[in-house]
């Protein structure tokens, strides 16, 4: 049996090669996250290189599978699987519908704001509203995710209680083993910054760093900055409003927090690494709901329950429930797509009088 593997961002990817190693009954084969339809031509004219679709977050992703030496299927075009694992509903490829698809939360999913609202109450698309519209697709047969506190939040916007399984998820299950490490300060004040700028969000960088340094009130200050953010300009910010902190680019975020006295960030998941280490915590979360959220820490085993969850649905005798009825889409190649048009052609050609 054949699974494809759909990744995004670097931690996605390795949530999806975390899954695939316990399942190794399966042909499984990966790819960067892909669009269909006229969002195909859009991202390949590097439009949308600011997101999973392209740019820096996909050279990671394949940088990290080809290190892996696992085996590649771009797009998915060398189907028909008879398992997808993705770790976004926010687009769903017309070609991976019509099998049963496997849906894992990633982390924390954005605030419910304007766009959200707008979204569902125009019918506008999904990623329109980013990752506040995570599970709201129904175009999956098991979503995994990463405690009951988020099940109650999926279901409270409108997905399938009966289609959720609480897993806890890879990367945020096992938040101890980060005290090993060997980053080599200690009992500062880290400040991990967002990458709202860069996805069209507002943010007013000069007065977080101030609060920031107000925070630590004397303490050292370290600024980790978001991958997906311009180093340069995070780091010239830096400089110029709190000039006696450090700063980095590059560098495990989970090991800078095992190591912190506390923590300062916005609304990001690396708050729940915080909170199951028990920092001291300043974001735009409130501590009730923080506690609520808060990811499964169940020693590291969230990939091998998924991978539980995924042999339990193949092994099912029933249609998949999400996609009962449909006809699969799979085609070979980008070579049989060619000669599929080609016999159509054909045909055209010979009926014409």
């Amino acid at each position: 049996m054949k699974a494809l593997f759909i990744c995004g961002s670097l931690n996605q990817t390795k949530m999806m090669y975390e899954i695939a190693r316990h399942l190794p009954q399966l042909d499984s084969f990966f790819t960067p996250y892909f669009c269909d339809g006229p969002g195909r031509w859009v991202q390949r004219t590097g439009a949308l290189d600011f997101t999973v679709l392209g740019g820096r977050f996909q050279r990671r992703t394949l940088e990290f599978l080809k290190e892996k030496g696992v085996p590649l299927d771009h797009e998915g075009f060398n189907g028909p699987y008879d398992l997808v694992v993705t770790c976004s509903d926010l687009i769903v490829p017309r070609r991976v519908r019509g099998t049963r698809l496997v849906l894992v939360q990633e982390g924390m999913t954005d605030p419910e704001n304007v766009m959200y609202h707008l979204v569902r109450r125009l019918g506008l698309p999904r990623w329109m509203a980013q990752t506040s519209t995570t599970g709201l697709s129904d175009l999956y047969d098991i979503f995994c995710v990463a405690s009951e506190g988020y099940r109650d939040l999926f279901v409270s916007k409108g997905a399938r209680r009966e289609k959720i399984r609480v897993t806890g998820i890879p990367n945020f299950d096992h938040c101890e083993a980060y005290r090993d490490n060997d980053f080599p300060h200690r009992d500062y004040v880290l400040v991990a910054t967002s990458d709202m700028r860069e996805t069209f969000k507002y943010e007013n960088r000069r007065k977080f760093i101030e609060h920031a340094r107000r925070i630590a009130d004397g303490r050292q200050l370290i600024f980790k900055f978001h991958p997906n953010e311009n180093p340069v300009r995070a780091a010239r910010e830096v400089e110029r409003y709190a000039p006696e902190a450090s700063h980095f680019s590059e560098g495990m975020t989970d090991h800078m927090i095992a190591n912190c006295q506390a923590l300062v960030t916005r609304y990001s998941s690396v708050v729940y690494v915080a909170a199951a280490l028990g920092k001291e915590i300043h974001s735009d979360l409130s501590p009730e709901l923080l506690t609520r959220l808060l990811p499964w820490q169940n020693g590291g085993t969230s990939s091998a329950r998924i991978a539980q969850e995924c042999l339990a649905l193949l092994e099912r005798d029933e249609a998949p429930a999400a996609h009962a009825g449909m006809k699969r889409r799979w085609p070979v190649s980008p070579a049989g797509i060619r000669a599929v048009r080609a016999r159509r052609k054909a045909k055209l050609r010979k009926a014409a009088p």
